[in-house]
């Protein structure tokens, strides 16, 4: 039969060597949240998008009226994180959730501390507790947590 041929191979690294900026809207987003402030964005429908998006859903239109939200919501739907991976935003037990916040019509996924899959029910209200530390990320919201409720 003869010798195995022997394979060839090439090493292939993937990389994106660009900076994309956030432009106007997400950028206002991040902005907000450095600040402490939630927005959204008016879809052509009317309907508040949050987190923002640049284009409309639904048409593919440029959006760019920015709204104020709150910074409680409703837990719309949730599921429990009972082993914490490196790299998790909180190292216990957490929910990961999409949260309604007040003024928008769109759900933001996050994590709640809540402290046991007992705590935390779909139609909770919660709040965001922001990061002591802030930079204009997705981070400086810490994650949520219920309101009036004990963890």
């Amino acid at each position: 039969m003869g010798e195995p041929l022997e394979l060839l191979s090439a090493p292939l690294v993937i990389e994106y060597p660009f900076n994309r900026t956030t432009g106007p809207v997400i950028g206002a987003f991040l902005t907000g949240l450095r600040d402490q402030r939630v927005v959204g964005i008016e879809g052509d429908d009317r309907r508040v998008v949050c987190p923002p998006v640049e284009y409309d859903p639904h048409t593919g239109s440029p959006l760019t009226d920015l709204v104020a939200v709150g910074t409680e919501g409703v837990v719309q739907t949730w599921a429990w994180v009972e082993t914490v991976r490196e790299g998790q935003p909180l190292q216990q037990p957490h929910a990961l959730a999409l949260i309604l916040l007040d003024g928008a019509d769109t759900a933001m996924l996050h994590v709640v501390d809540c402290g046991s899959p007992d705590a935390l029910s779909t139609g909770d209200r919660v709040r965001i507790r922001w990061a002591e530390e802030r930079s204009g990320s997705i981070c400086d919201i810490e994650c949520f947590e219920r309101v009036g409720g004990e963890q």
